[in-house]
């Protein structure tokens, strides 16, 4: 029987001991390996696609919404299942519009996220009980309102990566050398990401960025640069 492959993402080493830990028990799912953030994981993703990802969202240089973004865009037949502590409406929009095919906070049992594993591996969708009637509430609420469901701004993949580093407090030659790119097209993605979201102040583009999960709350600004 092949093993179901899956990639652990999480910038807490603790916790991905933990979750390797869990799913080493089981005879059908195997580790095929782990990374602290998301651009190791789209790297990992894109050299040896695994059958689901398991992807936290608040991580230091490419969050879990972005690097979801890319790895489905790269490896489509990878399925990716949020875990994460951010339960709010705009993190499971976000990443359920991004393509994830489950949801869970890190609250849930054990056992919800071996059956989560095994379910979107078939192709079902998973998502926490809380999650789930949320989203059905919401759809529910359009749909009666005759309202489509509000969408978030769309930035592109390089400017949500310069948004998150202007979060963490990198420079714009930071930035540049980060993403290895020019200074000048760092400058460029950063008024577009202002004109887009209509901030122009790093204070501001911070306080979004926290706000939307894509920085985790407890890391200040500044203190990654």
């Amino acid at each position: 029987m092949k093993k179901i492959s899956v990639l652990l993402v999480d910038d807490h080493t603790v916790v991905r001991q933990g979750l390797k830990a869990l799913l080493r028990a089981e005879e059908d799912i195997e580790v095929a390996g782990e990374a602290e953030n998301g651009r190791i994981a789209v790297q990992m993703a894109r050299r040896s696609p695994p059958d689901v990802v398991v992807m936290d969202v608040a991580m230091p240089l490419l969050n879990g919404l972005e690097a979801t973004r890319q790895i489905l865009k790269s490896v489509p037949n990878t399925k990716v299942l949020v875990l994460t502590s951010y339960s709010d409406d705009d993190c499971v929009q976000q990443m359920t519009e991004a393509g994830v095919s489950g949801y869970l906070l890190k609250q849930t049992a054990a056992n919800d996220l071996l059956k989560a594993i095994r379910e979107v591996h078939k192709g079902n969708a998973f998502f926490s009980p809380t999650i789930a009637k949320r989203l059905r509430d919401q759809c529910r609420e359009a749909f009666a309102n005759g309202q489509p469901v509000k969408k978030n701004i769309e930035l592109t993949s390089r400017e949500a990566e310069v948004l998150q580093l202007i979060a963490e407090g990198f420079s714009n030659k930071q930035i540049a050398a980060e993403l290895s790119i020019s200074i000048k097209t760092v400058e460029k993605h950063r008024q577009q990401v202002m004109n887009k979201l209509n901030i122009h102040d790093v204070a501001g583009l911070t306080r979004y960025a926290l706000s939307k999960g894509l920085v985790d709350r407890g890391v200040p600004a500044g203190v990654l640069a």
